[in-house]
């Protein structure tokens, strides 16, 4: 910066990934160039961010950006392309009615998006046929809260987190996903905090807590069930409460009396160690400041609203809701699936809280001056591309999400899209899985560049501000949104000046004729413009002092008709499909540390991208073992369903029976590790949420005939109509591609013409016909342009050094000698893998550091900075201690 310029204001805004919500303080230095902080001021992060949000500022630039309305593959304007889609839209809801459109949408959406997207279709295309991502994310807790309290309301806050004694993560990996939290809690664990872990995997979590309960697939009812029959025989049920403020005790009593309740049989169902579960009862026995923390391994079940409501069982009849430091807490998944579960954005709500009651539905359509309002609820998100593959839904309008990548089963999604006459994509991305099926697409706003409002975990609105402007012709959501409505004839309705005009409509819809609804805005209804941009983060419920409210139900009285909490009685059912010889592993699938859904914004990171490059399975050594597959070799996953193709992590910490692939990995990254078609298509009946922690599968190696990789400086695509196994990994100046094929030469030949030709440039080659090697590079004017290495039966050189050479602007004639032999001439030490993403720390650092005397994970942190921002990779750093068979006692903990 030159002297006497004044430096760029910092602009406060909310991170876009995981439900924590995290305040972000963002300043623009030039161009699309941002420094990233954590917003010291927020109450949710209070000043932290983890690896992802730290990264924020590498995912901002225009490469890859759809920055145009696009109508097939030509360039339109918006007016044409909103009437197009306008026009489509009405003549199918004419010849077939409204039930044949529907839009799926997403909590990345802002409030402001949800509320108009929720407006148009349900209140003036008269269809309930909108629903979101979050269906595979939190309908499970959704259904089990509005059963339990009468709505959809969560009852804690993150300081309940801090006040705690016992927290029990139920099928949360929050070291990973949800980080922040996790390191919040630090402070609690070393006044002396417990934590106890439920979950099939030793997770991050699990290796650092206390107790760790490896239970067995889907068993999650019967043991929250044991452990209220239990309590109940202890006399550690609080009575007083249940008698002033819950109903259906008797009738939950009777249904446990159906089965064995003791500790020997429950612990002998859920495949657990009698000790460990009498230790997980005699805890939660004694310990009244417990928060019983749940997530997707929770959710994503066909049982997952019983396992919510078990959990809230639990704390029903203990009391332990609406307290400092004591409540079941759902933890949400996205930046903002509460701001879309509040709009109504799901297809069994209506909005505001409000569901397809007569009452409920007349006051909306008064409210909204739209007589057609939909009357009932429409198709959740499975059942709703079901019925864009069987022909009912004839066009569909999906905003910011992957449904082609991210559903179960995604084979039949990719059929029922190629079959849809008229399939609607807006997105910030250009090039994502389902964006190929689009006939219509439209470019929205992304992050850094949005204005409006989500909401977090814990009910806490906060405001995401721009940073740029607008680029290229992209828009707001809720802006294309409104442009199709005005263009169906509905402009009146739809005539927002802005995203603060559209929050207003919203907070007024929430007050409206509100006889004790909980989720009330009308503190915010006058807010002026003004207010509305320098809005501070606040807690719904919130009055007319615009305090907000920590804390749900801290008097006894929930949304029921009576006031009184309904208590429910569930029964466990085991796995919706079960293992047999065919498949005899139970696959799970979720989250990596450092990458978000579908990798569109996080893929563009490349320190991202060094914990963990490609897709994996991890497996069981015995398991492994049996099944004849190795440590780091390509492994076939198979099930009923689909086949992928993934690097085998043989480790003790996956469960004996079960394997784990994440989630993330689409046809830009790995076409064959998706994990997604994998999965079996088990929804729970009441939430429509799919199973996604229990597939029957198998295993097999690979066994490939030849493997290679590609160092190029241009992405690439490599060949079509080949039995080609490929992965793409950037790097910081260049692509990595990982090949591995079982065809023969002719399968090679096909690979290296499809490569990116490099004009005038000099091209070194080596071959190996005894091994099958060949090894080729190309150079430009001293530059390096890409690096090309295959082998059929030999060693590949690591790729590290070949990769940091990209980064030079010629390459050193010392460089040169030994570029075939891709290791330089003085030897370089691998640096393994990086443990921290944040302040990219490799494994080698770690181990260096401990080498030297750093005898715990404070004290590595002191040598490398390793885990001294997000901490997520804290677990990983005490485990490396751990392996160096450190003293007891000098380890600090995780």
């Amino acid at each position: 910066m030159a002297d006497g310029a004044t430096s760029p204001a910092a602009v406060k805004t909310a991170c876009p990934y995981c439900g924590v919500g995290c305040g972000v303080s963002g300043r623009v230095i030039g161009g699309r160039t941002l420094t990233v902080a954590g917003d010291a001021a927020h109450p949710a992060n209070q000043g932290r961010l983890c690896s992802k949000g730290a990264a924020l500022g590498a995912t901002v630039g225009l490469d890859g950006r759809l920055l145009a309305p696009m109508i097939v593959d030509r360039e339109a304007a918006w007016s044409e392309a909103t009437g197009l889609v306008a026009r489509r839209f009405a003549q199918t809801i004419a010849r077939h009615g409204p039930d044949s459109v529907a839009f799926y949408v997403s909590g990345q959406l802002l409030t402001e998006d949800y509320y108009a997207a929720n407006k148009l279709m349900k209140g003036f295309i008269g269809s309930g046929n909108i629903d979101t991502n979050s269906r595979l994310c939190m309908a499970s807790a959704v259904s089990a809260h509005k059963q339990a309290f009468g709505a959809d309301l969560v009852p804690g806050c993150y300081e309940d987190l801090d006040l705690a004694d016992l927290v029990v993560f139920s099928g949360h990996n929050a070291a990973w996903t949800h980080p922040v939290l996790f390191r919040r809690m630090e402070a609690a664990r070393a006044r002396g905090q417990r934590h106890v872990v439920i979950d099939p995997r030793r997770t991050d979590t699990a290796e650092g807590a206390d107790l760790h309960l490896p239970l067995a697939p889907q068993m999650d009812v019967r043991l929250w069930n044991g452990l209220l029959a239990e309590l109940v025989r202890r006399g550690a049920i609080d009575r007083a409460f249940i008698q002033a403020h819950v109903s259906g005790f008797e009738a939950v009593e009777a249904a446990l009396s159906e089965a064995d309740q003791s500790p020997a049989a429950v612990a002998a169902d859920c495949g657990l160690e009698l000790g460990d579960l009498s230790r997980f009862f005699d805890l939660f026995a004694r310990t009244g400041r417990t928060v019983s923390l749940f997530s997707m391994g929770a959710n994503q079940s066909a049982q997952g609203v019983a396992k919510g409501l078990a959990i809230l069982n639990a704390h029903l009849a203990t009391g332990r809701i609406g307290k400092p430091g004591a409540c079941p807490f759902s933890i949400t998944g996205q930046p903002n699936a509460m701001g879309g579960r509040e709009t109504g954005g799901m297809a069994n709500t209506l909005a505001g809280h409000m569901d397809f009651a007569a009452a409920d539905r007349d006051r909306v359509a008064r409210f909204w001056g739209a007589p057609d309002t939909a009357g009932k609820p429409g198709l959740k998100a499975v059942d709703m591309f079901d019925a864009i593959g069987s022909g009912k839904i004839k066009a569909v309008w999906i905003m910011a999400t992957n449904p082609v990548v991210s559903l179960p089963d995604a084979g039949r999604v990719r059929k029922a899209l190629a079959r849809c006459p008229f399939v609607v994509v807006s997105d910030c991305m250009a090039d994502t899985d389902t964006m190929a099926y689009a006939h219509v697409k439209l470019p929205a706003l992304a992050w850094g560049e949005k204005d409006g409002t989500a909401t977090n975990s814990e009910r806490r609105i906060s405001r995401q501000r721009p940073l740029f402007p607008a680029p290229g012709m992209a828009r707001a959501d809720w802006k294309i949104i409104a442009d199709v409505a005005t263009a169906m004839g509905h402009g009146e309705a739809f005539a927002w000046s802005g995203a603060y005009s559209v929050f207003r409509e919203w907070s007024r819809l929430t007050a409206f004729e509100n006889q004790g609804r909980f989720l009330d805005l009308s503190g915010l209804i006058s807010l002026s413009r003004d207010e509305y941009d320098g809005l501070a983060p606040v807690q719904w419920p919130v009055g007319p002092d615009r305090a907000g409210t920590p804390r749900l139900f801290t008097d006894g009285r929930f949304q029921t008709a009576d006031g009184r909490a309904n208590m429910v009685p569930v029964r466990p059912a085991g796995p919706a499909t079960a293992c047999d010889e065919a498949y005899p592993l139970s696959l799970n699938t979720g989250r990596i540390r450092d990458q978000w859904h579908t990798m569109t914004r996080t893929g563009l990171a490349p320190d991202l991208w060094r914990h963990a490059p490609e897709a994996y399975v991890e497996i069981h050594p015995q398991d492994a073992a049996a099944a004849g597959v190795v440590e780091g070799g390509l492994t076939r996953i198979q099930s009923a369903q689909a086949e992928a193709v993934a690097i085998a992590r043989l480790t003790d910490r996956q469960r004996r029976g079960g394997i784990f692939m994440p989630m993330h990995w689409t046809d830009a990254f790995a076409p064959s590790g998706r994990s997604n078609p994998l999965i079996a298509r088990n929804l729970d009946p009441v939430s429509g949420q799919p199973e996604f922690k229990h597939t029957p599968a198998r295993v097999r190696p690979y066994r490939e005939t030849w493997k290679g990789f590609l160092l190029t400086r241009e992405r690439h695509t490599p060949p079509a109509g080949q039995e080609l196994i490929w992965r793409r990994i950037p790097q910081t100046a260049c692509e990595l591609y990982e090949f591995a094929g079982r065809g023969d030469e002719s399968e090679l030949e096909a690979l290296r013409r499809g490569l990116p030709e490099i004009e005038e440039a000099e091209v070194l080659r080596y071959e190996d016909p005894a091994s099958g090697a060949r090894r080729e590079a190309w150079i430009r004017g001293r530059r390096l342009e890409q690096v090309l290495f295959t082998t059929a039966a030999g060693a590949l050189p690591p790729r590290a050094w070949l990769a940091d050479l990209f980064e030079a602007p010629e390459l050193a004639p010392e460089a040169r000698i030994t570029l075939l032999a891709g290791r330089p001439l003085a030897p370089v030490a691998d640096p393994g893998p990086t443990i921290c993403a944040c302040l990219r720390v490799s494994a080698r650092a770690i181990d260096e550091a401990v080498r030297a005397g750093a005898d715990g994970v404070d004290a590595v942190g002191q040598a490398t900075g390793a885990g001294t921002n997000c901490g997520s990779c804290r677990p990983e750093i005490a485990r490396r201690l751990a392996a160096c068979n450190l003293p007891q006692g000098t380890r600090n903990a995780a």
